[in-house]
């Protein structure tokens, strides 16, 4: 693409601004979730970090979360003429699970184990009060397997080790249209494809993998 080779090329990643349903705590996945205000203040954060670092190539999602956060970083940067879709970059597929609140899925949770062990004499005999508190555990310990689990896969989603394999496709890919076509390349993406594109670049354990804080402020920055 361009006649001058550059010795190194850059990648900017960065996740969408906050949206309703990170504001309400629910499972998102691959619903059409809108930025709120606290999103697009997001945004705007990434553009200042990105405001004097060169674009030539930009890549979204088909959600309006990713493209409208890009809309505000591609303000600056008039030099930026290819926008692209790919998908191998949307957020884990939470299947029927969707939608719904991290509270409410605890609360559930808690009560199904509860009702699967009341043939135990430790849950029979405990108070109302300890008997909600362990209700919470349960219920905890299944979101914290769903959420966090590496191979666990709500039913009709995907489970972390699905998304690692789709971003490792996709970085094949972009490695190679990066040096094919020489350019620089910013990526508006979602918290768990992030997740695992940092896995493989920086050849993290999914140990720390699955524990990290991706933040709607910041930029990941990688060198090709």
């Amino acid at each position: 693409m361009f006649k001058k080779r550059r010795e190194k090329h850059e990648v900017y990643l960065f996740r969408h601004g906050t949206t309703d349903f990170n504001q309400d705590g629910r499972f998102t996945g691959w619903l059409d979730a809108k930025l709120i205000e606290k999103g697009k203040q997001n945004a705007r954060n990434i553009a200042k970090q990105l405001k004097d670092k060169r674009i030539d190539v930009a890549i979204h999602t088909r959600l309006s979360r990713s493209k409208d956060t890009l809309t505000e970083i591609l303000k600056c940067h008039p030099e930026c003429q290819i926008i692209l879709e790919d998908d191998r970059m949307i957020e884990r597929n939470y299947g029927i699970l969707a939608g719904e609140k991290h509270g409410d899925f605890i609360d559930r949770i808690g009560k199904q184990e509860i009702d699967l062990r009341t043939h135990g004499d430790a849950i029979v005999s405990l108070s109302k009060t300890n008997l909600k508190k362990v209700e919470k555990f349960l219920g905890e310990k299944e979101y914290d397997a769903i959420h966090r689990g590496y191979n666990v896969a709500s039913e009709g989603g995907e489970s972390f080790a699905d998304v690692e394999k789709r971003v490792r496709n996709f970085i094949k890919d972009l490695k190679k249209f990066i040096q094919k076509n020489n350019v620089n390349v910013a990526i508006s993406a979602h918290g768990n494809s992030i997740r695992l594109f940092r896995k493989i670049m920086e050849q993290a354990h999914r140990k720390s993998v699955v524990r990290w804080a991706i933040s709607h402020d910041k930029v990941y920055h990688y060198v090709i």
